[in-house]
């Protein structure tokens, strides 16, 4: 039996070799479809060729890390605007780099590469509770089901390996599908998981050259014998698929068993970290207890988008700060400090920052004011996200919240703007990357967005 039970669930996308019992090579060249994960033209010459997105589940507090607010200081136990007593930051800020960016000593090995970067301290969204704007994070709306942003980039833009998936989702966010899902985009265009929440599979794994992902070799069958045995499978769904002529179910299944069975090669190579250098482990914290986990997660990353994936996210959780903020948001950045810096520093020196967008973000910030003396709530109407590489400005800040840090007030960016910028900096117009689905052209903007400019390069 064809065993790929987990990767023909994730795996939902790809394209590859063709083979139909009874049909010649020129028979099968003409009903093959164009591979729709062919690398495509971006609309206008690109600044990126692909993403990794750092996603902090939970809403960091902003105030804590990157948005400096000394009147938050100064006016530490008066009434905030919205009740409750304005809490100053635990921690120091400091201007860092030759750009003298402002930046929390939370973060002192992600402040080296203040220079690299551009810090979007406007941010904002419509929606203050966790899986509300996680998924508008993610998809632009929290109201129905729509296609993610990497779904949108692998879409616009097709991949560079058609060996690995173009989407990848390590420790993916909660939510699943509704996060790293196509939704109406064909099925091929989803994300492809690897881990499940917490990460513990991370922890587990030690880079060595045993499997990395369950299921992915088959004991009981040669690859000569899968290789036929995929082809009569995939005869049958193609005689199936002649006879409907439509059927998207099939179409995906198709190519989803394509991919999986040359993924069962690439895959665990491209996983196996033990021919990394010392000093490359060393740099993401590899084998240290605090950022072991996260640290393989981001090291994975670079490999995967080293092969030519297209957009990788990468999940780092337990954000959410109601209380304990100053232990446990420590806590939270040490684990995630080193490995977020180390992925920077590769990334530079292997020559691809200036090509790969690297964002960071949680789903909104926190209040200025206390929440049960040592904690914050939730904050949508002002937050920071930030960028590097990729064609942004290094040692930039881009607009700002008030005084305290309540609301965005200069230059304020909503989501459908950050998105907006995100697929520019990739060569792709939001207002021209549409897909027609129910009898309306939808895209990831919907009717909003636009491109802060300011930022790039």
């Amino acid at each position: 039996m064809f065993t790929r039970r987990h990767l023909l669930q994730s795996a939902t996308m790809g394209f590859g070799y063709l083979a139909f019992a009874g049909m010649n090579a020129a028979q099968a060249d003409q009903q093959a479809p164009q591979n729709p994960l062919a690398p495509k033209e971006p609309h206008f010459p690109a600044k990126a060729k692909r993403v990794i997105f750092l996603f902090m589940g939970g809403g960091p507090s902003h105030v804590d890390t990157f948005d400096y607010k000394p009147a938050l200081a100064k006016d530490e136990g008066k009434s905030g605007k919205y009740g409750g007593r304005l809490m100053k930051s635990p921690w120091e800020f400091r201007q860092r780099g030759q750009s003298g960016l402002w930046i929390s000593d939370v973060f002192p090995e992600v402040a080296k590469h203040a220079d690299d970067m551009t810090l979007i301290r406007s941010m904002h969204c419509d929606q203050p509770l966790h899986p509300g704007a996680t998924t508008q994070m993610h998809t632009g709306t929290s109201q129905f089901i729509r296609p993610s942003l990497g779904s949108w980039t692998l879409y616009g833009l097709g991949n560079e390996n058609d060996s690995l998936p173009g989407f990848v989702s390590l420790n993916p966010p909660a939510g699943g599908a509704r996060n790293m899902g196509s939704a109406f985009l064909p099925a091929i265009y989803s994300g492809t998981k690897i881990g499940g929440p917490g990460g513990q599979f991370f922890q587990r794994f030690r880079g060595g050259s045993g499997e990395t992902v369950p299921d992915i070799r088959n004991p009981n069958l040669t690859d000569r014998q899968q290789r036929a045995q995929l082809d009569l499978i995939q005869t049958l769904n193609r005689e199936k698929l002649q006879r409907d002529k439509v059927q998207p179910g099939v179409e995906g299944v198709i190519e989803s068993y394509e991919l999986a069975f040359r993924m069962q090669d690439a895959l665990p190579a491209l996983m196996d970290t033990s021919r990394e250098t010392q000093s490359t482990l060393d740099m993401y914290g590899i084998g240290q207890n605090e950022t072991d986990g996260f640290g393989k997660q981001c090291l994975l990353a670079r490999r995967f988008v080293e092969a030519g994936v297209r957009f990788v996210e990468v999940t780092h959780n337990g954000w959410d700060q109601h209380r304990n903020l100053k232990a446990d948001l420590q806590t939270r950045a040490e684990g995630c400090d080193r490995p977020i810096a180390g992925l920077l520093q590769d990334l530079k020196q292997r020559d691809m920052l200036k090509d790969t967008l690297v964002i960071w973000g949680g789903e909104f910030g926190r209040t200025p004011a206390a929440q049960g003396g040592d904690g914050r709530d939730h904050n949508n109407k002002g937050f920071t996200t930030w960028m590097a590489g990729g064609g942004v400005k290094g040692g930039y800040s881009y607009g700002g919240t008030d005084e305290h840090g309540y609301a965005a007030v200069d230059k304020p960016c909503h989501i459908h703007d950050w998105h907006a910028t995100i697929l520019h900096l990739l060569g792709l117009d939001h207002k021209r990357l549409t897909y027609r689905y129910a009898g309306r052209d939808f895209r990831l903007t919907d009717v909003h967005g636009n491109v802060a400019t300011e930022i790039l390069a």
